[in-house]
């Protein structure tokens, strides 16, 4: 039989608080069966306990002033710091959902909020650019949608096994595919989409079929026409390297525009694979795309002293914040992040399938 403890009444069946005998009726909650925190999730896990009530609150599993968990028995039960609970209270107490009585606990205050949308959204990496994306995304949609955000490494087979669990429950999927290896195979998978909840970020594959949304970049052309309103800086150097690692996730088609560049304005050029190893000397400029890469790059360019942007030119793929300081900034070319994720919500927010082309960008400094 459960206890009663001043006003309240605990029951160690439930594990929970229920509700106020003086001012509520009697009905205890298996509130723990609801809610799921996911270990591979990238989502913050407040934000994984709040989306789990209000999927719980929509489902009718949690009712109007229904008793919910002390932090303490959230932080013991769902194995997360006290921090982690309160701010996913504090979160459900801001939107109105969830009220407390000082000395007796928290209940729930109404179930008039509506998540009509729940996304899956999966990045192969998280970097600077791809946090801008996330934000941008996230601050678009505003407070009342709910996001499970996963990242699968540029691993396919990550990717498939991440997805095939998450098959049902979303109303839209957002998807940025960069694959390190088994791209030809993707396609397929995100084919079981429904696509009318699909929408593709940074990169359009081949094989992906119907109606789909779509906000990416044209990497062939962005790198010729960005390299082309380079030219004139260009014209100092004889020599243009891209540094493109052989197990890269980055399309291929970066080097057929830079390819195509360097032959039609006859400039020496290579591709490398290894910048650790790779001879350097003066009157070249290297293009890298990966962010270890030009940190590896600026520390041998300082060891030579070699001097950036006037005997070695440095362009950089991807603009971030820091890129605008170091070495009195670095030249690079980018597509518009902030962007790109504004507008992936705003096509779910107004249910578009459009394919829209994100802008892409040289931004000339002085290591070039």
């Amino acid at each position: 039989m459960p206890k009663k403890i001043g006003f309240l009444r605990y029951s160690p069946q439930f594990g929970i608080l229920a509700r106020y005998p003086h001012q509520f009726t009697m009905k205890p909650i298996r509130f723990f069966e609801h809610i799921r925190i996911d270990e591979y999730s990238a989502t913050p896990k407040y934000l994984q306990l709040t989306n789990s009530i209000l999927i719980a609150i929509e489902a009718g599993k949690i009712s109007k002033n229904d008793m919910l968990p002390s932090i303490n028995e959230l932080s013991y039960e769902l194995e997360i710091s006290r921090d982690t609970a309160e701010k996913g209270y504090k979160y459900l107490k801001k939107i109105g959902v969830l009220a407390s009585i000082p000395g007796k606990g928290y209940y729930i205050a109404s179930t008039e909020f509506r998540q009509t949308l729940r996304i899956c959204l999966f990045f192969n990496k998280l970097s600077s650019h791809k946090k801008i994306i996330y934000d941008a995304f996230i601050a678009t949609l505003g407070e009342q949608i709910a996001v499970d955000f996963y990242i699968y490494n540029s691993d396919y087979m990550l990717f498939k096994k991440l997805l095939s669990n998450k098959m049902e429950g979303y109303s839209h999927y957002v998807i940025i595919p960069h694959f390190i290896e088994g791209e030809e195979s993707a396609y397929q998978m995100i084919n079981s989409i429904p696509k009318e909840k699909l929408i593709i970020l940074d990169k359009k594959i081949p094989g992906i079929t119907g109606e789909y949304a779509a906000v990416y970049e044209d990497f062939e052309k962005d790198i010729y026409n960005s390299l082309e309103k380079a030219r004139k800086a260009l014209s100092k150097y004889h020599t243009i390297k891209l540094i493109f690692p052989d197990k890269s996730y980055y399309p291929r088609e970066i080097k057929k525009g830079y390819l195509r560049f360097c032959q039609q304005y006859a400039f020496n050029h290579r591709i490398v694979n290894d910048i650790s190893t790779e001879p350097i000397q003066e009157g070249e400029v290297y293009i890298n795309l990966m962010e270890s890469d030009l940190v590896t790059l600026v520390e041998r360019l300082l060891n030579l002293d070699l001097k950036i942007g006037k005997q070695i030119g440095v362009i950089s793929y991807n603009e971030t914040p820091l890129k605008r300081v170091i070495l009195n900034g670095i030249t690079t070319i980018s597509t518009d992040f902030h962007q790109m994720g504004t507008v992936a919500a705003k096509m779910i927010l107004e249910n578009s399938n459009k394919h829209i082309e994100v802008p892409f960008s040289l931004t000339l400094r002085s290591s070039l």
